[in-house]
């Protein structure tokens, strides 16, 4: 089965730092994302509901992107952040992309609409 690349646009009213924290701080991770996160350098080992799934930050671009490399993933995937703020609005869009099958893409872009949800209602929108 091929794998599809699937990109979402979010708007937030948090600024790109608050996001950045969000997505690089165990502390606030555990808010949004993850069960647990230990992070050791650049690796990052997220836990839900007693599983481990281990992540290399392989992009840091700090309050502009955060690029990770899932350790089983397939060649040339990875899970990226980039936000900035809109020159028109002064919103911040947070955009992201991600891998997954292609019988799977409906339930990666519900999955995203949720943690999303999670994470803007933490950031105060």
């Amino acid at each position: 089965m091929s794998r599809t690349k699937i990109d979402i646009e979010f708007i937030f009213r948090a600024s790109p730092a608050i996001l950045y924290r969000f997505i690089t701080t165990p502390e606030c991770l555990v808010r949004w994302f993850c069960d647990a996160v230990d992070i050791q350098e650049d690796v990052y080992t997220y836990e839900w509901q007693g599983s481990e799934e281990i992540a290399e930050m392989i992009d840091d671009i700090e309050e502009e992107r955060i690029r990770f490399e899932w350790e089983d993933c397939e060649p040339g995937e990875y899970l990226e952040y980039r936000m900035y703020k809109s020159d028109v609005t002064n919103e911040t869009i947070l955009e992201l992309t991600d891998f997954c099958d292609e019988d799977e893409v409906e339930e990666q872009k519900d999955y995203w609409q949720e943690q999303i949800k999670k994470l803007r209602a933490e950031t105060g929108g």
